[in-house]
Order: C-alpha cells, then sequence, then structure tokens
C-alpha cells in the first residue's frame, strides 16, 4: 500500500511537471517596424534609393520649394495626392518600387525590399 501512495504521488508529480511546462509556451517576439524618411528638396528624393522590410513605413516630407507627389511607376498601383511645401505623405511598404513624380517626372525613387 505505501508503494502505491509514493507512485501515485510521482505520477501526480510528473503530471504537474508535464502541465507546468506546456503552458510555458515561448513567447513570439513582436516583429518591429521601421519608418523611413525620404526628403523631397532640391528637386530630388533624398535617399533615391532605400532597402526595407515589408511592413515598414515611408514618410515622404516635401521639403522644396513648390509641390510634389509619390507616384508608383510603371503601373501607377499608389499614389500621393499632391504635397505641398511642409507637408508629409506616408506608406506602408508592400513590395518593391520604383517611384518618381508625376508633377516633375526627372524625379525617381527605388523602394527595395529585403
Amino acid at each position: 500500500m505505501r508503494k502505491a501512495v509514493i507512485l501515485f504521488k510521482g505520477i501526480i508529480h510528473m503530471i504537474c511537471v508535464i502541465y507546468i511546462l506546456n503552458s510555458c509556451s515561448p513567447v513570439t517576439p513582436k516583429k518591429v517596424h521601421n519608418v523611413y524618411t525620404v526628403e523631397i528638396k532640391q528637386m530630388k528624393f533624398q535617399p533615391a534609393e532605400l532597402v526595407v522590410q515589408k511592413g515598414d513605413t515611408i514618410v515622404w516630407i516635401n521639403r522644396d520649394l513648390v509641390t510634389h507627389d509619390v507616384t508608383e511607376i510603371p503601373g501607377k498601383t499608389w499614389t500621393s495626392s499632391p504635397i505641398p511645401t511642409g507637408k508629409s505623405w506616408s506608406l506602408v511598404v508592400s513590395q518593391s518600387a520604383d517611384y518618381y513624380c508625376s508633377i516633375h517626372v526627372v524625379m525617381k525613387g527605388k523602394i527595395l525590399m529585403q
């Protein structure tokens, strides 16, 4: 009888240990997304090329003397409205893209997804 009680206590102890270990599942770290700034000045996107990860945000700030926009090329799948001097526009990145200012077509930039 005494051996049965010791065995029973051992089994209960083992069940408790297994339960505790199973309830301590590892925590998956939350993905931290970065925010990048592109300044629009002197009729250029600065920097003209950014390397980002999916879910990162890019903020374009117009520091030039005239209004600009930011438009994906070639398909115009996304575009900002005109961005006046001192204002900004942002985009959460989902894929690599080339872009330009449709008001001043010589202005070009590139988003590269890692």
